[in-house]
């Protein structure tokens, strides 16, 4: 008789606060678990942290064995990205793909596309944050009735927030208590329902949670002095309401269940959106047009300026926009002097006469109009200049991404292959020549290579050419270099981003109560899961099983 093992995931939930939150005593649930089972830190790879996670979750294997770097992909010699969505499993299946003998329930798992290879239930697509996956399931009726009974996610779709709007950030917070209190009860019913040997469950929550509710948590946020004040708990709320979900699943599961709570990435205060997706697409356009500058061009040796009360109230893309230098004075009126909803309305016009595309730059709103999934990102404005540059940063949502525009690669490549190593140099002493106003420090801790000169045309490598880690202890919202002159203030997308680091949490006859397991990789969760099971694993998995004296049965590829 097989075990039944129930797996709830926490997306991107951040170790360091759960840790704190259960030596609080602020999540009893987790806390219980963490006395009667076993506690383990993780790591993810750091280069990819907000792309990759799932994907190596679910098939076991880094990106360079899948090929998979995230959902932004550039098209084959074209000056374009696309969305690409969740890997496709045609190599990898999900590692609980473990055909009729085991009984499998998936509940909501993001970028985990259905697979017939798996016997019992998969509903996707209810209330993840990005699932990118459709909203479905196997079988096809499962998700219309599970709707049907307990209602849509209350955020579904629309889980984020302008993280300067106090009445925005309250109803994205009472928006995913209400889809933890449904997620809860449907994974319940699950319980109640079947006799699962394995369920799957992820709470999105504390992803959406994160990104938008982080800098009322951390008084040093920039974004912390607007709106925090020591009574807010919002993003607390969210992992406490989580914390009770677990604590009234686990009593709905069969006595002798493992039960593991893990998460493979987590958060931390956002020095990735703005570093990534603006100051260094204008860095890349500074460099490789000398002379040109695109947006937010203040003059040097004074201290920043702080963000205005009239920027706060517009989506923070939109202010960035509203940056542009622009030589007309009409369009640059309309876009830094008039109220947000007359801007939207003027806005629409001048899409509608062409002002919005002209040369060097498209807006957002000419992105939104052609169905574009990255016009919130200000790196994507820069598509029309890509092939007049010699490097340019690549649409992200993590590190900072860089292209090098190489002749017998790129359609319109400048960069002569003899050169690319030359001009790798001479970029990665630019970047890193970005600094913070306010300290003065580096924001920069290193540039990786994912190229040598045998390499270059290599099948399976990422986009990027070039990829930015940032200095994570300096975050703002402005930068500045000797040579290519400030940028900012700018207002954050979201508060919160991703860090590399997640932790498990196993509850099992095979572990001592209050012990710890040895730190891991996010690799290693679906060993460890199958290993609770005594399933079978594939011989494509690269982690290891974290359960002492733990004896995989190995199958073939």
């Amino acid at each position: 008789m097989n075990k039944t093992v129930i797996a709830i995931g926490l997306d991107a939930a951040e170790p360091t606060l759960v840790e704190a939150w259960i030596e609080q005593g602020l999540l009893k649930n987790l806390a219980s678990l963490k006395q009667e089972g076993a506690y383990s830190r993780l790591t993810n790879f750091s280069s990819y942290r907000a792309e990759t996670p799932w994907t190596t979750f679910l098939t076991g294997c880094s990106p360079n064995t899948t090929g998979y770097w995230g959902p932004v992909k550039l098209r084959d010699g074209q000056y374009k990205v696309d969305s690409v969505k969740a890997y496709d499993y045609k190599e990898y299946s999900p590692f609980y793909a473990l055909g009729e003998d085991y009984k499998v329930a998936i509940f909501d798992m993001p970028q985990a596309p259905l697979s017939k290879e798996v016997n019992g239930l998969q509903v996707l697509g209810w209330g993840a944050h990005s699932p990118q996956t459709p909203s479905h399931s196997l079988p096809d009726n499962a998700l219309a009735e599970l709707t049907e009974k307990h209602g849509k996610h209350a955020a579904f779709g629309h889980d984020h927030s302008n993280i300067y709007n106090e009445r925005g950030i309250d109803n994205l917070r009472d928006q995913l208590l209400q889809g933890i209190g449904s997620r809860s009860a449907i994974v319940q019913d699950l319980l109640q329902g079947e006799n699962w040997d394995f369920l799957l469950t992820m709470f999105g929550e504390t992803h959406s949670g994160g990104h938008c509710l982080w800098h009322l948590n951390d008084p040093a946020h920039p974004a912390h002095r607007q709106q925090g004040s020591p009574e807010t708990t919002h993003l607390l709320d969210v992992y406490q309401a989580v914390d009770k979900a677990i604590g009234d699943i686990i009593e709905k599961a069969p006595d002798d269940a493992s039960i593991v709570v893990f998460s493979a990435h987590g958060m931390q205060a956002n020095n990735l959106d703005l570093t990534s997706t603006f100051f260094l697409a204008e860095l890349m356009y500074r460099w490789s047009l000398p002379g040109k500058v695109g947006f937010s061009n203040p003059s040097m040796g004074k201290p920043p300026k702080s963000l205005s009360s009239r920027r706060l109230s517009r989506r923070a893309y939109r202010d960035l926009w509203s940056q542009k230098v622009d030589s007309n004075p009409f369009t640059r009126f309309i876009r830094t002097v008039t109220p947000t909803k007359v801007h939207r309305i003027y806005a629409d016009l001048l899409e509608r006469v062409g002002l919005h595309r002209q040369g060097d730059f498209v807006s957002p709103y000419q992105l939104q109009n052609e169905g574009g999934a990255f016009d919130w990102q200000p790196a994507s404005w820069y598509e029309p200049s890509w092939h007049k540059m010699k490097a340019f940063a690549l649409p992200s949502f993590s590190e900072g991404y860089i292209r090098i525009n190489l002749k017998g690669r790129e359609s319109n490549g400048l960069v002569e292959v003899e050169d690319y190593n030359s001009v790798c140099d001479e970029v990665i002493r630019e970047v890193k020549a970005l600094r913070n106003p306010k300290t003065g420090n580096s924001i920069v801790r290193e540039v990786i290579r994912t190229r040598t000169m045998e390499t270059l045309n290599s099948l399976g490598l990422p986009d990027a050419d070039l990829i930015v880690m940032w200095n994570e202890s300096e975050l703002s919202d402005c930068v500045e270099s000797d040579s290519h002159g400030r940028m900012g203030p700018v207002p954050f997308q979201r508060s919160g981003s991703h860090s590399s680091r997640g932790f498990l949490l196993v509850k099992d006859s095979q572990v001592e109560p209050g012990s710890a397991l040895p730190e891991g990789h996010a690799l290693d969760l679906a060993p460890t899961l199958l290993s609770l099971m005594g399933a079978p694993q594939a011989a494509h998995l690269e982690g290891h099983s974290l359960l002492p004296q733990a004896s995989p049965v190995a199958v073939s590829a």
